[in-house]
């Protein structure tokens, strides 16, 4: 088949097909440009303590999947103009299981996010705008998306994490019921160190609780309070308390037998 003869076949239905896309990729930028003024309202009621994170988390979630459900009925419309692609719809749907299984196999990951993020957006372990830890990341919520989280750190780098992650992993919310973080730093003495007496000084030296959190064969750990803090304050915040308390049991004495590997 020449190009004369395909466009003469086909040509009403590639140009149903291009108008069919052209519209629903306008709808679904004029539906997600309504969605993004009303993020910004919600934003701005947000810090205004007039609306809560969970619905500004849920609105931004919802967003995003009206927007790729728009796009993908308008694909699977366009498609629709063509009897070859009816076919072949026909075809996998008598070998509906095969066809579901190559499907599922191929695409396991990105169906495993998204609906990892559908989880997150109803049960709402953490919302935009709450300071949470993820494994070895600290920072601030800006994001939940489809396929992945993005979090800001307290040094300004962007952390993306796919959704599946955070749905299997333990995560740490500072903020989920209070906009304060309290300080917690973890202070190793020796095991044969006076712990008595480092429980006084570093209660002297930080005003607030101080305890043995662990006692190992090779030191003691102390867990030192303090705070509430803002949460974006609290990584200077905990570096500062960790050496004013490391300072004061060195000048004591008291960390005597540890190398400089074992003080923090």
């Amino acid at each position: 088949m020449d190009d004369v003869s395909f466009l003469e076949e086909y040509g009403d239905n590639i140009a149903v097909a291009f108008a069919t896309l052209l519209v629903a990729f306008v709808i679904a930028f004029l539906v997600d440009r309504a969605f993004q003024r009303r993020a910004r309202r919600l934003t701005e009621a947000v810090s205004s303590g007039r609306i809560s994170r969970e619905a500004d988390t849920r609105i931004r979630f919802v967003r995003r999947l009206v927007y790729a459900l728009i796009l993908l009925v308008g694909v699977a419309l366009a498609l629709t103009q063509f009897a070859g692609v009816n076919r072949i719809a026909a075809s996998l749907l008598a070998s509906g299981v095969v066809a579901a299984a190559i499907v599922g196999f191929a695409a396991r990951q990105t169906l495993a996010n998204f609906v990892a993020g559908v989880m997150l957006a109803i049960t709402q372990p953490l919302r935009v705008g709450d300071w949470v830890s993820i494994e070895d990341h600290y920072g601030v919520v800006e994001d939940v998306r489809l396929n992945h989280t993005v979090m800001r750190t307290a040094g300004d780098h962007l952390v993306l994490i796919p959704n599946e992650k955070l749905a299997s992993t333990v995560l740490k919310n500072d903020t989920l019921a209070v906009d304060v973080v309290g300080l917690d730093v973890a202070i190793w003495i020796p095991p044969g160190a006076d712990s008595q007496r480092a429980l006084e000084l570093l209660r002297d030296e930080s005003g607030a609780d101080v305890s043995v959190a662990e006692a190992l064969p090779t030191g003691i750990r102390l867990a030192v309070g303090g705070g509430p803090v803002a949460p974006d304050e609290r990584p200077a915040r905990e570096a500062d308390l960790r050496a004013r308390c490391l300072a004061r049991l060195h000048d004591a004495g008291l960390l005597e037998g540890f190398g400089p590997e074992n003080r923090t």
